[in-house]
């Protein structure tokens, strides 16, 4: 079982990275209200529980999710069939600092470093000003959260994204937190894998869309 004061810290990061309001207590679990159009709001929740259960009984309405730090086949077979599973999620941790890695900043692109407290956010530019790759870094306490890690689909296997990484691992260190963490997709994982992240939990996700399936 997942460790709720990590869980909820990082979902305290992944909130304020996207100017949300943190997260309320919602029994064992968590909810964010997101108000976006396909996301209304998100429970996230340590374990399955029947707490958890509940929601995904009684819930009808599209765009909510309910999440967990548990693998789909806990739920699959007794979930509503208006459920649809999503692509599954890793939650990482890295306790020691990140491997070192070969990447340099080639000539065409310029980085731009915004290093506030709690977010600092990492962009890695075109000379034209267009976005090649991006992250942003949110102190909670004593962990840090590394979050929204992207890199543009025209500049990918550049190592951008592992220089991304390692820039906000810099900033950091300058504060000296006990743990990182992140939620990964798939393809992330293995990248964060190279750098000395580790697999703390399998990270699942439900959602009713607004067509749901029958």
């Amino acid at each position: 079982m997942a460790d709720p004061v990590i869980v909820e810290k990082w979902l305290k990061g992944w909130a304020l990275s996207r100017n949300l309001r943190a997260p309320v207590k919602n029994g064992s679990g968590f909810r964010v209200d997101v108000g976006w159009l396909q996301q209304k709001a998100r429970y996230v929740f340590p374990n399955v529980t029947d707490e958890w259960m509940e929601l995904a009984n009684t819930i009808v309405e599209p765009w909510i999710f309910l999440k967990l730090c548990a693998a789909p086949e806990i739920v699959k077979d007794i979930l509503p069939s208006r459920w649809v599973i999503q692509p599954l999620g890793f939650m990482m941790t890295c306790r020691q600092p990140m491997s070192p890695a070969k990447a340099n900043l080639m000539a065409e692109y310029i980085m731009e470093i915004k290093d506030e407290m709690p977010v600092a956010v990492v962009r890695i530019l075109t000379t034209k000003g267009d976005i090649a790759a991006i992250g942003r870094l949110v102190f909670v306490e004593d962990i840090v959260v590394y979050d929204r890690i992207e890199t543009h689909i025209d500049h990918r296997r550049k190592g951008l994204a592992t220089i991304v990484l390692k820039t906000l691992e810099k900033i950091a260190v300058a504060r000296n937190p006990q743990n990182s963490v992140l939620v990964a997709t798939a393809a992330g994982k293995a990248l964060y894998e190279t750098l000395g992240w580790s697999t703390y939990s399998l990270y699942t996700s439900i959602v009713i869309p607004a067509n749901p399936p029958v």
